[in-house]
């Protein structure tokens, strides 16, 4: 009987063993799909919310593979996107932060952010699209736009 125990336990374990080989593969498989989604970079934890007057943007990646640079793009309901940071890169698993010192300046308080990710085989991608209703003071509004007006 005890012998007729092991060798089921031994099927068993290869069985599991079998399992785990498979679901790792598997794991292997889509995260190679999925960091093929943004050429030269997979972007991850991407990340935008107000930061007293500004917008504070922040993002991670693992790999990056042919990466030139990240350009920060940025859209109102009014507009389209305009670029507003070009982010070199740091190598992989690189945490990156940008400060966006000049959303206060527009008309629209409903911001859209994308990060565009330049590669050096041309094969550019953007991250997915951050949706940001940005509050500033109206105090802060009125003093910006006087400053824009005398430079």
């Amino acid at each position: 009987m005890f012998t007729i125990v092991k060798i089921l336990d031994k099927v068993v374990s290869k069985k599991y063993i079998l399992a785990m080989k498979k679901g790792i593969l598997w794991l292997f498989s889509v995260l190679m799909i999925v960091s093929a989604v943004y050429a030269g970079a997979y972007l991850y934890d991407l990340q935008a919310w107000n930061e007293n007057d500004n917008v504070r943007l922040e993002w991670k990646t693992l790999e990056e593979v042919n990466l030139e640079n990240f350009v920060i793009e940025r859209k109102s309901l009014q507009s389209s996107y305009i670029e507003i940071a070009t982010i070199p890169p740091k190598g992989n698993n690189s945490f990156y932060s940008y400060l966006d010192e000049s959303a206060y300046k527009t008309e629209g308080l409903l911001f859209f952010y994308r990060i565009k990710i330049i590669t050096t085989n041309e094969q550019d991608s953007y991250s997915n699209e951050i949706r940001l209703d940005h509050n500033v003071s109206g105090v802060k509004r009125t003093w910006g736009s006087i400053k824009e007006m005398f430079r």
